[in-house]
């Protein structure tokens, strides 16, 4: 459980930094477009990993096997969520926002599944 509670806390200060690098260095390099693109990987990076953090903490309470597959998912979520939208601004390849449905629905699998354990334990 600790474990989801470091790897949230280091996707957040992640989160920070790639907010600034995009505020920052990107700014005045990429249209208004994608900003607002990237800003959206940052968003989702950081509610999410937040989210990590608190099933880091329900761990506590909880069996890891109620917390473990959803936090996987939201890992894997994040990554290709906001990762696909960092590398489509960042290199201008167009196509990975064709990807990024696959970390959308990885997000959502995670949070749905979280919740049916929760019932279910």
């Amino acid at each position: 459980m600790k474990n989801w509670i470091i790897l949230g806390a280091s996707l957040a200060a992640l989160a920070v930094v790639l907010g600034a690098f995009g505020a920052h260095g990107l700014k005045n390099k990429v249209s208004p477009e994608n900003m607002l693109i990237f800003e959206t990987g940052i968003r989702y990076h950081m509610y999410h990993a937040l989210g990590l953090i608190c099933l880091g903490i329900l761990g506590f309470h909880y069996s890891a096997n109620v917390i473990q597959l959803p936090a996987v998912l939201l890992s894997v979520g994040i990554l290709i969520f906001s990762g696909s939208l960092y590398i489509l601004v960042i290199t201008g390849l167009r196509w990975m926002g064709a990807i990024t449905p696959i970390g959308g629905a990885a997000l959502i699998t995670g949070w749905v599944l979280l919740a049916y354990r929760l019932i279910k334990s």
